[in-house]
């Protein structure tokens, strides 16, 4: 059953905690719901629109002026059961640990690297979720979703979705005008497991040895290690990309910085990690009025209590300024800036 509501607010629908709202707001339950509902009120389709799961990627500068749909399809299912694979369908509106508890229970590889990630099922393919050394896009077969344009269901597999780092087709050319209804994930029932992560070998080896339980609760208590709780401390986890520089230029910031961690990418690129750049630019654990770095992981920019979204920004533009003053290194956001 559809839900429309005028002026609602979205402090709690944004994990940042920002005091912003919204001049329209749209609860679904099912395309077929999302369908109906515009063919009937085809004025909204007018209004500038943003899809909105869990809030845990994106920042509001200020009350969003237009028209959010919020997707709260459940569901989990298994479509296709082989001997060595499965594929799962999975609805846009369920949380995305709870997807990757599931996995681990019923013994399927493939996501229990990215355990704890906020966030629901809808942004997993439009941000292409990473960590440890896995993406989304990996275990992602097939996306399915409305085309806002002429309200269809559509399906996309997988190589036509232009998976990059931390971004997707749904991302940037289909941004306002395909709605991620549900996705299906390709798991394994074999074991190819991914610990080679500085750090995640050691912890799992604790926990008594290489299984899926213990790689999950080996990146949960890492994440937990570094990361504030949303609860405490409003933020949406890494808030810059990872830069992706040649391998010379790699080679002379290596030259200065011994300590620089560094990760291949292919063949001429390396990824940098933007924490340490922030750290080494002097940020960490530091506040511009009540935006702060946080003081474990200098990914992460914090509310420290009744921030705006523009004072977070704004924290977000100096340290960029400082990095790039430093190393000659643009930092990009990850977080969507509304």
């Amino acid at each position: 059953m559809h839900e429309l509501i005028s002026n609602f607010p979205l402090k709690a629908s944004n994990t940042f905690g920002i005091d912003a709202s919204a001049k329209h707001y749209l609860k679904i339950d099912s395309s077929s719901e999302l369908i109906h509902f515009f063919k009937n009120n085809r004025f909204l389709l007018e209004e500038d629109r943003l899809f909105l799961g869990a809030g845990s990627n994106l920042l509001f500068l200020k009350d969003y002026d237009g028209l959010i749909i919020h997707p709260s399809i459940s569901g989990i299912s298994v479509v296709k059961d082989e001997k060595n694979e499965v594929e799962v369908a999975c609805g846009a509106g369920i949380s995305w640990d709870y997807f990757v508890s599931w996995c681990v229970e019923n013994g399927l590889q493939g996501a229990e690297n990215l355990s704890l990630i906020p966030g629901n099922i809808g942004a997993v393919p439009v941000q292409n979720i990473g960590a440890y050394g896995t993406e989304a896009s990996s275990i992602i077969s097939e996306v399915i979703g409305v085309d806002m344009n002429n309200l269809e269901e559509i399906s996309l597999n997988h190589n036509n979705c232009e998976f990059g780092y931390r971004t997707s087709l749904f991302k940037e050319k289909l941004k306002e005008s395909f709605m991620v209804t549900s996705v299906v994930f390709k798991l394994s029932k074999l074991h190819n497991y991914k610990i080679q992560y500085e750090g995640l070998k050691d912890r799992i080896n604790i926990l008594g040895g290489i299984n899926l339980q213990n790689i999950r609760k080996a990146v949960i208590a890492i994440r937990q290690s570094k990361l504030p709780d949303p609860a405490e401390f409003g933020n949406a986890g890494s808030f810059f990309k990872n830069p992706v520089i040649t391998k010379a230029e790699a080679q002379t910031l290596k030259n200065m910085n011994p300590d620089i961690p560094l990760y291949p990418v292919d063949s001429g690129n390396v990824k940098v990690a933007a924490g340490w750049l922030i750290d080494k630019a002097g940020w960490k654990g530091k506040s511009l009025g009540r935006a702060s770095i946080h003081s474990k992981q200098a990914l992460v920019i914090i509310n420290s209590g009744g921030a705006t979204g523009e004072e977070i920004f704004r924290l977000s533009e100096v340290v960029a300024q400082d990095v790039f003053k430093k190393f000659k290194i643009t930092l990009e956001r990850e977080v969507q800036i509304i």
